[in-house]
């Protein structure tokens, strides 16, 4: 039998209460993992968020030993699962903050960080005015039923050299936890972009955004062709999909564009 995973992508809005947020997350992983799924994904600043960024942050912020990741590891634990989510994560810094995704695995460990490199200085916005943006170290990648996981952030979605990077690095499975913000034609740039990384890599991508009002929704799991396996709306909620090494395999053996390409990433 080809090795295969089931994965799920929950959406919600975090707010102001840390403790409604880490029980917000363990509804949905109780949830999913009783329908299977070896790895739950939640958006970016699922520990703590309000709008606009500020003092808040630097207040909420948490080490990587603190209550928010301490309470994923007891469920992932408790599950025997794979979880990821956003910290806002404290660092020396003390008028800024790290934008941190952390995956915690089944023995209740932090197998894999990823700090957010791209910050979102668009649309208006500036994160970097309160985040301090992730070094451009080597991706820490992680094993999930013999899947290769790497992790990105919302914005670094536009920048494809960030998605082939976790490729280069042996990712089969990339996920995108975001706080995409709502505007004009965001929406159709989420989806598109998600899309376009997973079908130029030939890699499954797994999506959760934060819901309205400031989140567009829209968390998804995509196949190595662009195919939407499992798709949400606006609402709060999670959706789950079955991953497949046959099917990996299969789209890299009819489009080896990952072989044929002529090009490499290198830092700027």
């Amino acid at each position: 039998m080809s090795p295969e995973t089931t994965v799920a992508v929950a959406q919600f809005a975090p707010g102001s209460d840390s403790a409604a947020n880490r029980e917000a997350i363990a509804c949905f992983v109780d949830r999913a993992a009783a329908r299977g799924s070896r790895l739950v994904v939640f958006p970016e600043y699922s520990s703590f968020f309000v709008h606009p960024l500020g003092e808040a942050f630097i207040e909420a912020a948490e080490p990587l030993d603190g209550p928010f990741v301490t309470h994923l590891a007891g469920l992932a634990a408790l599950h025997g699962i794979h979880v990821v989510a956003g910290l806002v994560e404290r660092v020396d810094d003390p008028a800024r903050f790290s934008n941190t995704l952390v995956a915690v695995g089944p023995d209740g460990a932090v197998q894999a960080t990823y700090r957010k490199q791209h910050l979102y200085d668009a649309f208006g916005a500036s994160e970097s005015s309160w985040v301090v943006p992730g070094a451009l170290g080597e991706p820490q990648i992680f094993d999930l039923d013999g899947f290769r996981v790497g992790m990105q952030t919302c914005y670094d979605i536009r920048f494809p050299e960030v998605t082939r990077r976790l490729v280069d690095a042996g990712a089969e499975l990339v996920l995108v936890p975001a706080e995409w913000v709502r505007g004009p034609l965001k929406e159709q740039h989420w989806s598109t972009l998600l899309t376009a990384r997973a079908i130029e890599n030939t890699v499954y991508v797994a999506a959760a955004d934060q819901t309205p009002p400031i989140g567009v929704g829209g968390s998804v799991i995509l196949d190595p062709m662009g195919v939407a396996l499992a798709a949400l709306g606006e609402a709060p909620g999670f959706v789950t999909a079955t991953l497949s090494r046959e099917r990996l395999d299969a789209v890299r053996q009819a489009n080896p564009s990952l072989a044929l390409r002529r090009y490499r990433v290198v830092e700027r």
